[in-house]
């Protein structure tokens, strides 16, 4: 008999550590009441596709894109194919903040196996240049 504290599989990458040192990866694991119905490896390859999508997506003060810059914080695919995404910004006042969750929404809603994408914008854990990865780093030249 299974109860809802069960930890099962579920498909979410989980993005909120800072991508200084390691690269995110997909948590295989969360307490949650039921098993995906989309089968592991059209996870594996949306996951991928979408990671794609998202590094077309660029700030245009900073010519890095946003994966790279750490903005995003989780992607969660639902068994509906909905994608949620939670993002920041790499200030609050930032003057693209009303467009940019609807670029990120666009790019995610091109990948195959995503019916629909919606984007929480997000500012808690604040986003720090910490959160960038090596490859920004390096195209920023702050290594």
């Amino acid at each position: 008999m299974s109860t809802m504290t069960e930890t099962v599989k579920r498909d979410v990458i989980d993005l909120s550590t800072p991508a200084g040192g390691s690269d995110p990866v997909p948590t295989d694991e969360l307490a949650v009441g039921t098993v995906s119905a989309i089968p592991a490896e059209e996870i594996e390859r949306i996951t991928t596709d979408v990671v794609a999508a998202l590094k077309t997506v660029f700030d245009p003060e900073i010519p890095v894109d946003i994966y790279e810059l750490g903005l995003i914080y989780k992607v969660d695919l639902e068994d509906d194919r909905t994608m949620k995404i939670e993002m920041t910004l790499t200030a609050p006042g930032c003057p693209v903040a009303g467009e940019m969750p609807g670029w990120v929404q666009e790019a995610a809603e091109t990948v195959e196996g995503v019916a629909r994408a919606e984007v929480n914008l997000v500012f808690e854990p604040p986003w720090t240049p910490d959160r960038m990865t090596d490859e920004a780093r390096l195209q920023l030249n702050m290594l």
